[in-house]
């Protein structure tokens, strides 16, 4: 048996210099490369490949962002449709109709007196009166081109952006008050 090489029998190796490299020369390692008729014909493969591919994988993109957007006005159509199943069965109750029917078109009952109230808004929602139209033409003093710098740059900055239309409904209908079909 032997035993296995001590540190101490190997010579020291020199300290490796970092600061002054040398430049690499590329031209030894290019012309190492050689082209074959197999590699030239992968490499027609991988290209044809990728022209290929990347307007399929667009098209399913696309498509899949058309299948979400339908999915969503599918969901928003089922929703308007639980709605106007809720109507129509509110309609159904008589208590209900009696009751948009007093509310909307006044009706009454016979013998019933009904007494309508003009101005019963407070003193602090009726509309004030507008001053009188002016027949002379007024100079604004503004500095149309600060406005207009400022109106491209907060129109540059904002935040949201509308989605795209496809040709489908909005995802969020616009709600209506409860008293009303």
């Amino acid at each position: 048996m032997t035993a296995p090489p001590s540190r101490a029998g190997r010579p020291e190796r020199a300290p490796r210099r970092t600061a002054a490299r040398q430049p690499v020369d590329v031209r030894g390692w290019l012309g190492g490369i050689r082209l074959s008729g197999f590699m030239v014909i992968m490499l027609g493969l991988v290209v044809l490949a990728a022209f290929v591919l990347v307007p399929t994988i667009g098209t399913y993109v696309d498509q899949r962002q058309q299948i979400g957007a339908l999915q969503a006005a599918v969901q928003v159509s089922r929703d308007d449709v639980a709605d106007l199943e809720a109507q129509r069965d509110r309609w159904t109750d008589p208590a209900y109709i009696t009751t948009q029917a007093r509310e909307r078109l006044y009706y009454v009952k016979p013998g019933e007196v009904v007494y309508l109230v003009d101005n019963d808004l407070p003193a602090a929602l009726v509309p004030q009166e507008q001053a009188a139209v002016s027949g002379d033409v007024e100079q604004t003093r503004t500095d149309w081109m600060a406005q207009f710098v400022r109106s491209v740059t907060e129109a540059g900055m904002a935040q949201t952006v509308a989605p795209p239309s496809i040709g489908v409904p909005d995802i969020a209908p616009e709600e209506t008050p409860a008293g009303t079909p």
